[in-house]
């Protein structure tokens, strides 16, 4: 048999490596850390968003510019076929009213535990703290705890994640590496961060607080979502929604009642106040509750006293930040592998019988179960198309 080489045991070089072996390979998994899938399991902390159940149509337009490149992938392992396979794995699921799918108990230990057992039954052999340096000639070098080690496989997959959350492996170390190959890399950049903010003093009661009912706009983007007040900011899902155009310089607005027509929003503020302040007349004539006030006040104040410009305010209030969490404390990456750098079965041009996937190529997209279904799909179709050069004997 054939050996193939899958350097990083992510989701995407766990689904590369079954499909190796399903393929009848002897498959060797390198791991630089300790133990696998560290980035799966903590994002399974607070419940394993595995996809998003909803039109094939709509799953791939998250993907935005690489939805084309990523068409295919997705169309042979969609949400349907993620579900099916968590199943398969002996995973009970639930949908959301969001579309959201999670195991039944959220977590996801069970799934990787019963994951790896498969792979261990099918000839499979992880190999942890071999941390990857680069390569000698044809050989794969490895620093290992035995020291330097060569691998000669007739295939690598490499799913080496982006370059975040370095604690858990996702450090990036990879790239300069590939640059030094001729390999066309794009710049990474943080994606689905937080955003930083210096809160003045009278923010600080409401650090943890969320952010509910409020429409974000930023460059093409206008979304509902909600956040968190943090100490250095706002983060949370509708944060990492317009995460992308606020990156590219896009001015990041609030909408402080996106139910409300702007009409209508200045008749009310147009009732008689008499002695109340305007902030308590604020909280009886439009119920904004003391979040959504404090942010009206820390972002445009003094306020407007004339109705239509303190409206114009509330439904496109100009956020005054320091711009995004930096790479490391990102969910996510933009960047990496060009497209241009590799062929159609994900193996670099540069690099015969060295294929990419997962995190480390260069695409994004929001959370919500879209990261991990795109991480599967590209590993699934790395490995086939490895598993394909191998039979072909290209090597």
């Amino acid at each position: 048999m054939a050996q193939a080489v899958v350097i990083g045991a992510g989701p995407a070089g766990l689904m590369a490596a079954g499909e190796l072996a399903r393929a009848g390979h002897a498959v060797i998994v390198a791991e630089a850390k300790p133990s696998v899938a560290r980035k799966f399991l903590m994002a399974g902390k607070s419940g394993l968003n595995l996809t998003k159940d909803e039109p094939f149509e709509a799953l791939i337009r998250a993907y935005d510019e690489a939805a084309d490149w990523l068409r295919p992938m997705i169309a042979e392992f969609d949400a349907k076929a993620v579900q099916d396979w968590a199943s398969d794995l002996g995973q009970d699921l639930f949908t959301g009213s969001t579309g959201r799918v999670f195991p039944t108990v959220m977590k996801a230990s069970p799934l990787l535990r019963a994951w790896l057992g498969r792979l261990a039954g099918m000839g499979v052999d992880i190999r942890t703290r071999w941390r990857w340096v680069g390569w000698e000639g044809d050989a794969l070098l490895f620093d290992t705890p035995a020291g330097r080690q060569k691998l000669t496989p007739g295939a690598t997959v490499l799913a080496l994640g982006g370059a975040s959350w370095s604690r858990l492996g996702s450090d990036g170390a990879w790239a300069p590496v590939l640059r030094d190959t001729g390999v066309a890399l794009a710049e990474f950049a943080p994606a689905n961060a937080g955003l930083l903010v210096n809160w003045s003093d009278h923010m600080r009661p409401l650090f943890g607080e969320p952010v509910k009912g409020v429409g974000l706009l930023a460059g093409s983007i206008r979304t509902r979502g909600e956040a968190v007040i943090s100490a250095r900011g706002l983060e949370g899902g509708g944060i990492y929604t317009v995460c992308k155009p606020v990156r590219q310089g896009a001015e990041l607005f609030i909408d402080l009642l996106p139910d409300l027509p702007p009409d209508d929003l200045i008749r009310r503020l147009s009732r008689p106040r008499g002695k109340t302040s305007l902030s308590n007349h604020l909280r009886k004539v439009l119920n904004l509750g003391p979040v959504r006030t404090a942010l009206l006040l820390e972002f445009a104040r003094p306020l407007p006293q004339d109705p239509a410009d303190l409206a114009r305010l509330i439904k496109r209030l100009p956020v005054r930040h320091a711009g995004l969490r930096p790479l490391d404390e990102a969910i996510s990456t933009a960047g990496g592998v060009r497209r241009a750098a590799l062929d159609e079965g994900l193996m670099l041009s540069a690099l015969p019988g060295v294929f990419c996937a997962g995190e480390m190529l260069d695409w994004e997209a929001p959370t919500g179960g879209y990261l991990l279904t795109a991480c599967l799909a590209t590993g699934r179709w790395a490995g086939r198309s490895a598993a394909d050069w191998l039979r072909n004997g290209e090597i």
